[in-house]
């Protein structure tokens, strides 16, 4: 069983940066894909990131590469997201989760999840 508790949302205006955390409970988190995904109002959840256990392989969503930086440190149980030149569009509320089979983009792929975090970017 693995517990997921994000941290890190918040208000910022359009241009900025924020760092999304994500602590997760459970001695076997070093061997969960990590993913991050986001819920704007109205819309479904949306793969965001995405990294292997063994820090190999990472996977973004065309709408955040270059800009968003998903990264994980398992001595500390956490992944992290860090969110560089926020959109308006960026706004979401944004979940972490787990899964032990790989790096999927489909939420249904994922076993565990955290409550979210809200991110607000304003234009």
């Amino acid at each position: 069983q693995v517990q997921l508790v994000e941290s890190g949302g918040g208000l910022v205006q359009a241009g900025g940066s924020l760092r999304l955390s994500c602590a997760a409970s459970g001695r076997t988190f070093s061997t969960y894909t990590m993913g991050w995904f986001r819920q704007a109002p109205g819309k479904e959840r949306e793969f965001v990131a995405a990294i292997s256990w063994n820090y190999g392989s990472t996977y973004y969503s065309d709408s955040v590469k270059g800009r968003f930086t998903i990264s994980r440190d398992n001595a500390k149980n956490t992944v992290y997201l860090q969110m560089n030149s926020l959109k308006p569009e960026d706004t979401a509320v944004y979940y972490c989760a787990a899964n032990w089979r790989g790096l999927l983009t489909i939420t249904h792929g994922y076993d565990y999840w955290g409550q979210g975090t809200q991110v607000t970017v304003s234009s």
